[in-house]
């Protein structure tokens, strides 16, 4: 298997949630090696689009190399510029369908040079985007024991936190922390394994989402959705932590749900009119899907319509 095969979690499920138009115009917000883009594709008719954004130059070689179709447009972009990747082609407020992928893929992972993975020796680097300066490295060595601390318990909920960052920086006082094994050693010294899941795996998410500014991008993206999809438009947005899911769950319910009001107060038609989504419910991989791609565990999908 190459470096550039990556298995979609919930590939039918995603996009069949997007209601397919045989002449809409979709956006794949996490193009990757574009399984996504490619089942919207075989769903469009002559005049449907798809426009895929990916921060990852990785990522948009591979659509330049391996997809031939003018339906596709690929952008060199993060996906929280959205609007204004939009607002550049006039198409705001006209998209029939936003799909959002989350997390690191596979080849990602794979390649030990880009520094994901506490598995393989690499540089420590952990940049979705190649061409921004902060690396998991540089970050480690500026930030102070306390903000490591509390980034490792924020977005990895690690409970060892103290002692991974205290470890981290009595290791940093002889060298700096270079490659992804000297970060994964130093946190197994600290943490020990639970239930096969390696000491390391939720530092690594934390420093991941951290450096890249990845829940930030996420809540900024989800609010822009809500203006660049037409009435109808829908969103399908699959998340593989808790972290995640809670940010896409709250906003979804946030501009679905009417605020609860003291009973007996009468409730104004043009209250329950104004919320801009309807929800449309989650669903999990099949056991089937489970069996055959574990790292499909965790995933969880989303689904809004707008109204």
């Amino acid at each position: 298997m190459s470096n550039n095969y990556h298995s979609s979690v919930m590939f039918s499920e995603s996009i069949e949630g997007l209601g397919i138009k045989p002449n809409g115009i979709y956006i794949d917000a996490t193009f990757g090696r574009g399984g996504h883009s490619k089942g919207i594709l075989d769903l469009l008719g002559s005049e449907g689009r798809v426009i895929g954004l990916d921060q990852d130059l990785d990522a948009v070689n591979y659509a330049k190399s391996n997809f031939d179709d003018a339906r596709l447009t690929m952008c060199h972009t993060r996906f929280d510029q959205l609007q204004s990747v939009l607002e550049e082609m006039g198409l705001y407020g006209q998209i029939d369908g936003i799909l959002m992928d989350l997390g690191v893929s596979s080849p990602q992972l794979d390649n030990a040079e880009r520094g994901f993975s506490f598995n393989k020796d690499g540089a420590l680097d952990m940049r979705m985007n190649q061409t921004q300066k902060l690396t998991a490295s540089k970050w480690l060595k500026e930030t102070s024991e306390k903000d490591i601390a509390d980034a490792l318990y924020q977005f990895g909920e690690e409970k060892k936190s103290w002692r991974i960052a205290a470890a981290i920086k009595k290791f940093q006082e002889n060298k700096d922390i270079e490659t992804t094994l000297e970060l994964a050693n130093i946190i197994a010294s600290v943490v020990r394994s639970h239930k096969n899941k390696h000491p390391a795996t939720r530092s690594f998410q934390a420093i991941r989402i951290v450096i890249n500014e990845e829940l930030q991008q996420l809540s900024s993206t989800l609010e822009q959705s809500i203006g660049a999809l037409k009435q109808g438009g829908r969103l399908s947005v699959i998340s593989f932590h808790s972290i995640e899911d809670r940010i896409v769950k709250q906003f979804i319910r946030k501009h679905s749900q009417a605020k609860a009001l003291p009973k007996g107060l009468p409730i104004m038609a043009e209250t329950a009119n104004d919320l801009p989504l309807k929800n449309m419910g989650k669903k999990k991989p099949s056991a089937e899907e489970i069996r055959t791609n574990k790292r499909s565990r965790s995933a969880i999908l989303r689904l809004a319509e707008k109204c």
